[in-house]
């Protein structure tokens, strides 16, 4: 199944990249994690069409098909701002039938917009939301490992097939399913003039989004999301793990916790079925 896609133009200047997959029931808005896109969703999406539900994923800015930061900063704050700019795009604000489901930095983004704009999220769904513990502000972090390993990671590639072979041999992207895997590198490469191919998010401004990431506040404004939210963590994850995200559940005025066994950070690509099922679970709850 094929998205159509087309780009808007953002209150902040920006053109982000909106992938329609169809469906005639009640929406569902996907957000993806740092270093994707909204087509790394397509199993989950299918599946979700399947069951009568309308799903749209987007490009968070500096990913994709979205434009870049025009200053090269991406604070988490206006990660939060583009998929708040995508649902009044879409005008689908404070629609109470709107189930927003998000991974890693795009469900802190969904949490952190919920709490900058009330009330815009009927429900929040929410894989291993990146939220440090932290009630005091913690400045940029750009000597962590991601941040480190993001500059070194390569960037242009001989095919897709060459990056598919290389990424389905080794962690992490090894415990992706094969329609995932290829979904990630078939929207996430462009070409270049000599016939190779290229990551559409760079390498330096991956690492400025998890520099960033640290800095990203949502820990102490967990209180004010308001709509109901489910927390879902990997069992197997070296990232948000049952302990983070239990307190995170904690801070969060309705919330519930799933637990996926046999599931490490990137739980939605390595198990879409579960995705989808848990989606929709929370979505009737």
């Amino acid at each position: 199944m094929a998205p159509t896609s087309h780009s808007f133009g953002t209150p902040s200047g920006l053109r982000l990249a909106v992938h329609d997959w169809g469906g005639a029931g009640d929406p569902v808005l996907l957000t993806h994690p740092t270093g994707f896109h909204g087509h790394v969703w397509a199993p989950v999406a299918e599946r979700l069409v399947v069951k009568g539900r309308h799903v749209w994923s987007f490009d968070f800015r500096g990913h994709g098909d979205s434009d870049q930061s025009p200053d090269g900063t991406y604070s988490w704050a206006e990660f939060a701002s583009d998929a708040l700019a995508v649902m009044t795009h879409l005008e689908l604000a404070g629609d109470p039938r709107l189930l927003a489901a998000g991974h890693s930095k795009g469900a802190a983004a969904l949490l952190l917009g919920e709490a900058d704009a009330p009330g815009s999220y009927a429900r929040i769904w929410a894989y291993e939301p990146i939220v440090f513990p932290s009630d005091e502000p913690l400045p940029p972090h750009h000597d962590n490992p991601l941040s480190t390993g993001a500059r070194k990671r390569r960037a242009v590639w001989q095919s897709r097939e060459e990056a598919i072979a290389s990424y389905a041999s080794r962690p992490p992207l090894d415990v992706f399913t094969e329609a995932s895997l290829h979904a990630y590198v078939e929207h996430g490469f462009r070409e270049l003039p000599d016939g190779t191919v290229a990551l559409k998010c760079e390498p330096e401004h991956e690492a400025t989004v998890y520099a960033m990431g640290a800095a990203n506040g949502v820990y102490p404004r967990l209180a004010e999301v308001g709509c109901p939210v489910l927390v879902a963590c990997g069992e197997q994850t070296d990232a948000i793990v049952p302990k983070l995200a239990g307190m995170i559940a904690e801070r969060l005025p309705r919330s519930r916790l799933e637990i996926w066994d046999r599931c490490g950070h990137f739980g939605p690509q390595q198990d879409p079925d579960r995705a989808a099922a848990s989606i929709l679970a929370f979505a009737a709850h």
